[in-house]
């Protein structure tokens, strides 16, 4: 019996390239999750200088809420920054859904709307991403607005 060691060597060559592949996978996935971790801590930090009453859903009297805005104001950044990077893809859509849900939750509490009511006053152009999320009833994942806005400039430039 003869071995045909050509055969033998492109099949341990496909082996390792698979392997290789599988690899810088898992890789991406652990950087992936390890990002994702730092700013659900990043969240938590935030959030416990938040006073518990405006997570309760209680409304902050006005001194209360003028000594909590600049963290509200904070984490209305924070969340700005989450609708971002997803529709960068630098979140898995897991993560993605449990974020706008809390960000759906928290901006419908009477302190965390008012101070997006007046950071969306004050600051016209700004916080886009986050407001097109609220726009569309905190449904659509900003991953594809990308993907739309890449089409219809193909389509105005073909």
């Amino acid at each position: 019996m003869k071995f045909d060691w050509s055969a033998i060597g492109s099949i341990g060559t496909a082996i390792a390239v698979l392997i290789a592949a599988w690899q810088v996978h898992k890789n991406t996935q652990q950087a992936r999750t390890d990002f994702e971790d730092d700013l659900s801590r990043e969240y938590r930090e935030l959030t416990r200088a938040i006073p518990v009453e405006a997570h309760l859903g209680t409304e902050l009297s006005e001194d209360d809420f003028k000594k909590a805005f600049p963290h509200l104001f904070q984490y209305i950044d924070l969340s700005n920054e989450q609708v971002f990077l997803r529709m960068n893809g630098r979140v898995s859509f897991a993560t993605w859904r449990s974020w706008s849900d809390g960000i759906k939750s928290n901006l419908s509490k009477p302190s965390f709307a008012k101070a997006w009511a007046e950071v969306k006053a004050k600051a016209k152009p700004s916080f886009q991403e986050l407001r097109t999320l609220e726009e569309s009833g905190f449904s659509s994942d900003p991953r594809k607005w990308l993907h739309m806005a890449i089409q219809v400039l193909q389509s105005l430039f073909s």
